[in-house]
């Protein structure tokens, strides 16, 4: 929903309606995740995309058809002989979208889920997509300490608080799947084997739990050369990026103009301090450039014993990084913990300029987060989009 999230509420504010497409599941080498939308207004506007153009025609009538007042529905679309060209997926697999008119009646909690997403803070929009025909587009709204709406079952909204909570700390949407009396079957955010165009069972429903997370970190340490290449990369990949550096000559935001933060501090004390304070998740990546072990040895015996971190990358040549494994061995980190060091950072593109080193580093935090292998694709056989790693 975020990609239409304006428009969206544009129209809704206006007291108009509109029809929302969302990938709510993918299989193989389906081209958008899910949570990607696609809107069509009350004018027959089209806004947003579901498949990169694969599928758009036919989810579009689905949307016209919603706005005429059918009720929500969930569609399957993959490659098949006879259809491929026209509604399949030409690139190859599989995606379900769930398709729904919103308004101020189907959808009263919009506005303030929206003024939460401007605002940056955490809320996660649970929405049945399977089931009893009188639960589908029912939805139960999620914040860190409330809730709002309802499924129409008291059992299922307390699971599904829960788990949804789960989630959202995770930065995670998916799929999660129930009794229709609130017992939790399992989870799954992608590839299960229903039907074409399948709404679920009478005696199970299903649950799309789409998570509006604040950005996840980057935090750069050392204001180098490369800092703001890799802090612009950084913030075009959506992550809020800090820069840190003990030198308040170096750590300026005229030099530093792609952060959305500089701070002066020594970047251990820093990196403590955010991580006492909950400031560090999974998804946190941790980018050390200075490649001084004055400033490394001590920020990376933080870094590489906090629990929760995506990333930890430092550069160097392979000397310092021998060097840098050295001191830290001495400082008593074990070799488990070493092993969470990138080093030297990035992959191995041939960088060597600031932007053609962000990149490198770019690239490795991607693969690493999305289980890429990092090989050219036109050298590889297989899907091309593969399941989650860190």
């Amino acid at each position: 929903m975020r990609d239409v999230l304006e428009p969206l509420m544009s129209w809704w504010a206006e007291g108009k309606a509109s029809a929302l497409a969302t990938v709510v599941a993918t299989r193989h080498s389906a081209p958008r995740r899910p949570g990607a939308s696609m809107l069509v207004g009350p004018g027959a506007e089209a806004i947003g995309s579901v498949s990169g153009g694969c599928v758009e025609g036919a989810v579009y009538e689905l949307g016209q058809e919603a706005l005429a007042g059918a009720r929500p529905l969930r569609r399957r679309y993959g490659v098949s002989d006879a259809d491929a060209l026209a509604v399949g997926l030409t690139c190859g697999g599989t995606l379900d979208v769930f398709v729904e008119r919103v308004d101020s009646t189907t959808f009263p909690q919009l506005g303030e889920v929206v003024r939460t997403v401007r605002a940056g803070r955490p809320v996660a929009v649970a929405t049945v997509i399977a089931g009893p025909a009188e639960r589908l587009g029912r939805r139960l709204i999620v914040w860190p300490d409330r809730v709002a709406g309802g499924t129409g079952s008291g059992r299922l909204d307390g699971l599904l608080c829960q788990d949804a909570r789960g989630l959202l700390d995770a930065g995670r949407t998916g799929v999660l799947r129930y009794g229709t009396d609130g017992r939790c079957r399992d989870e799954e955010s992608e590839g299960r084997e229903e039907s074409e165009g399948s709404e679920g069972s009478e005696d199970g429903l299903e649950v799309f739990v789409e998570s509006f997370a604040p950005p996840p970190r980057m935090i750069v340490f050392g204001a180098v050369d490369f800092a703001d290449a890799v802090a612009r990369t950084g913030s075009f990949l959506g992550y809020r990026v800090t820069v840190c550096d003990a030198r308040p000559v170096f750590a300026t935001a005229a030099r530093l103009p792609g952060a959305d933060e500089v701070v002066v501090e020594w970047p251990h004390r820093y990196l403590q301090a955010e991580a006492d304070a909950g400031r560090i998740d999974g998804r946190t990546v941790i980018c050390v450039l200075t490649h001084d072990h004055k400033f490394d040895v001590p920020l990376l015996r933080v870094a590489l014993r906090l629990p929760d971190v995506g990333y930890i990358g430092a550069m160097g040549s392979r000397r310092t990084h021998e060097d840098r494994w050295h001191r830290l061995t001495e400082a008593g980190l074990t070799e488990a913990e070493l092993k969470r060091l990138s080093s030297p950072i990035g992959l191995d593109l041939g960088a060597r300029t600031p932007e053609e080193t962000a990149v490198s580093i770019a690239a490795e935090i991607i693969a690493l987060k999305s289980g890429g292998s990092g090989f050219r694709l036109a050298d590889r056989t297989g899907p091309i989009h593969l399941g989650p790693g860190l």
